[in-house]
C-alpha cells in the first residue's frame, strides 16, 4: 500500500481537509500491511480486549459511516451496534478476513470523497448530534481527521506488540 503525502495539492481549506483525512486513512491502512490474519485478530491490551488491528479498523469504517450517513445526510441507522453491545462493530470484526475489512474501508472512502466533494463545508447535518446542534460538514471533516490519527497511535502501538513493525 503506498500512502500519499500528507502536503495538499492546493492550499484552500477543503483540500487540506480532505487530504489530511486520506493520510490519515492510508495511514491506517498501512500500518497492516504485511500482517498475519491471526495478528490481526489478537487482543493484546487486557483492559481493552476488543483493541485488535480488525477491530480498529472495522471501528474506523462504521465511524465515517456514522458520521457521513447518518448525521450529515440523515439516514437510517443501520450499524452494527446496538444499545446492548455499542462496541459490536470492534467485536464481529475478527470473524472478517482483513482484506475484507480493508478493502471495505478503502472503497467507502472512495464514496465519501465525492460526497464531501458534492457538499458544501458550511452544509449543516441532517440529524442533531447533542443538544440539537446540527454540526458542518466542516466539523464532521475534522472530527474525522482527529479520530482517525487517534486511533492511528492505537495501530501503533498494536502493530509493535505483535510483531515488531514500526513506523509506516
Amino acid at each position: 500500500m503506498t500512502r500519499i503525502d500528507d502536503t495538499p495539492p492546493a492550499w484552500d481549506e477543503r483540500t487540506q481537509l480532505t487530504t489530511f483525512l486520506d493520510y490519515a486513512r492510508d495511514t491506517a491502512r498501512a500500518k497492516c500491511d504485511g500482517v498475519s490474519e491471526e495478528n490481526a485478530r489478537k487482543s493484546l491490551l487486557p483492559g481493552s480486549p476488543l483493541m485488535t488491528l480488525c477491530g480498529v479498523l472495522n471501528h474506523l469504517r462504521w465511524v465515517e459511516y456514522y458520521w457521513f450517513q447518518v448525521v450529515f445526510l440523515g439516514e437510517e441507522d443501520e450499524g452494527p451496534w446496538t444499545e446492548e453491545d455499542p462496541d459490536r462493530e470492534m467485536r464481529i470484526a475478527v470473524e472478517f478476513p482483513l482484506a475484507r475489512i480493508l478493502g471495505e474501508y478503502a472503497a467507502q472512502s472512495a464514496r465519501y470523497r465525492e460526497l464531501v466533494a458534492a457538499h458544501g463545508l458550511d452544509e449543516r447535518a441532517r440529524r442533531a448530534v447533542r443538544d440539537g446542534l446540527h454540526v458542518d460538514l466542516r466539523w464532521i471533516l475534522h472530527h474525522l481527521v482527529e479520530e482517525t490519527a487517534r486511533h492511528n497511535g492505537h495501530l501503533d502501538i498494536l502493530r509493535e506488540m505483535l510483531d515488531g513493525t514500526t513506523g509506516g
